[in-house]
């Protein structure tokens, strides 16, 4: 209670008070504050975002709003509201660096949630191709001796039908599997063998899907957006989403056999264990939670 009644004295009176000063005091706008200081990333973009969504001012609240398209004329008309100079390039190009990661992280997320609402369909000959070739590319030695088989069993569907599993993420669950085993094939197929392990295994594609709804649910909370903010000065894009997810595949992995389970029933306890250990590091504001880096000697 005491929280809620302290922000909305914040917001309400203190917040403007202390604009008001540091605008006699600096000659400066708070934006101008925040783009002329702090270093691109993350600290930055956030800060920024966070002061137009609390400005009393519809110009600036919009701005977190507009479309890639319209970015350019949104730091025009922020510009001319604020009465700062069009002649401030600094001002100008550290702006719409900012406008572009925030409309791009909700684009991305429209993106990324389109992708899940499609259901897999085994009707649908660009589905089909897409799951052969993960077989493929995880078991390039073994022939999927027919579509519907207990051989999928072996890199982790609980049965012989994959498509059953992926109603909860639909595609995007398939098309991140696939994008992992394609691009770190190696790391992939280590991890398929590792989870075969007698007493630690797991079930590779099952829990591959698991990790799909934790990226996306990060990215849908906003948790994300420190980690894309420091690693795209512009546009985030899908790419950049799927090469989290094969950041959290990779380290999973690491995390389960550091834990060692008793069992695979346990594996909520220590997913939600792993799920808090990543929003722990996300909240550090310099933060880039990638598979490259990690694999850094």
């Amino acid at each position: 209670m005491w929280a809620q009644v302290w922000g909305f004295l914040y917001n309400s009176f203190l917040r403007l008070w202390l604009k008001w000063v540091l605008r006699l005091l600096t000659g400066k706008c708070e934006l101008q504050r925040l783009l002329g200081g702090a270093e691109a990333g993350a600290l930055r973009t956030l800060s920024v975002e966070h002061s137009l969504e609390a400005s009393k001012n519809k110009v600036l609240r919009n701005a977190v709003h507009v479309e890639e398209t319209e970015v350019e004329k949104c730091v025009k008309d922020i510009m001319k509201e604020k009465r700062i100079e069009q002649k401030d390039t600094r001002f100008k190009t550290n702006l719409h660096i900012s406008l572009l990661q925030i409309s791009g992280y909700k684009k991305l997320y429209l993106n990324v949630e389109n992708l899940r609402k499609v259901p897999y369909d085994s009707e649908n000959e660009e589905h089909e191709e897409q799951l052969i070739e993960l077989w493929n590319l995880l078991m390039p030695h073994e022939n999927l001796k027919a579509r519907i088989s207990k051989q999928w069993c072996d890199i982790g569907f609980q049965g012989e039908d994959p498509k059953t599993d992926f109603r909860g993420m639909g595609l995007l669950g398939l098309v991140n599997l696939v994008y992992f085993s394609k691009h770190y094939t190696n790391e992939a197929r280590q991890i398929l063998s590792r989870s075969n392990h007698p007493k630690l295994g797991y079930s590779y594609a099952i829990v591959g899907i698991n990790l799909t709804e934790m990226a996306y649910s990060l990215l849908k909370n906003g948790t994300l957006k420190g980690h894309l903010y420091n690693m795209v000065s512009g546009l985030p894009q899908m790419e950049h989403f799927h090469q989290f997810y094969c950041y959290l595949v990779y380290e999973f992995d690491k995390f389960w056999f550091e834990e060692e389970p008793e069992s695979i029933m346990h594996f909520n306890q220590y997913r939600e264990k792993f799920h808090e250990k990543i929003k722990g590091l996300l909240l550090d504001y310099s933060v880039v939670l990638t598979l490259q880096d990690t694999k850094k000697p």
